[in-house]
């Protein structure tokens, strides 16, 4: 932009103001579950690091619960995965019917374009797709809100009966 600083050495914006730069990464469909062995693990390392990181409204008691319920299902579901030069996973989404049931970045990952890469790929194949996103998680409300899903309805517990208010998101297509 015509407006933005320029660094006088190199004519570029001050180094201060870069996002990090990061190598490409590729997605790719785990079908069946991991590919590999250790890939359920490391699916479980970023589920776990981001909740971590953007879920801190929850209980220590219904952490503890939900863990237990995605250690029995996630590392076995249909997942896109993003992966690095090594097919190493650095995120992951789960679609199921349309509707984006999960979308999880490693946390030493977030904001370098992983999980927009990631949601506009499965915008691509369902480009009417919803989602539910924690209310608190303002967040990933805002990056839903960003990418262009627009709010739907909210409920007041999770899915599970919790008390932690969903919003519901459409894609207008």
């Amino acid at each position: 932009s015509p407006c933005a600083r320029k660094d006088p050495e190199y004519g570029e914006p001050p180094v201060a103001h870069r996002r990090p730069r990061h190598p490409p990464v590729r997605l790719r469909r785990a079908a069946r579950g991991p590919a590999r062995p250790d890939e359920g693990a490391r699916i479980l390392e970023i589920w776990r690091g981001a909740v971590d990181a953007t879920h801190d409204f929850l209980t220590p008691e219904d952490r503890l619960a939900i863990d237990a319920m995605v250690c029995g299902f996630l590392p076995h579901a249909p997942l896109w995965l993003a992966v690095d030069d090594n097919d190493y996973p650095l995120a992951f989404m789960l679609i199921d019917e349309g509707h984006m049931e999960a979308l999880f970045v490693d946390p030493g990952r977030r904001r370098t374009g992983i999980g927009t890469a990631l949601l506009r790929h499965g915008l691509a194949r369902h480009p009417a797709m919803t989602t539910d996103v924690n209310e608190q998680n303002d967040k990933a409300v805002r990056f839903c809100e960003k990418m262009g899903f627009r709010p739907t309805g909210r409920s007041p517990m999770d899915g599970q009966g919790r008390p932690y208010p969903l919003i519901h998101l459409a894609y207008p297509g």
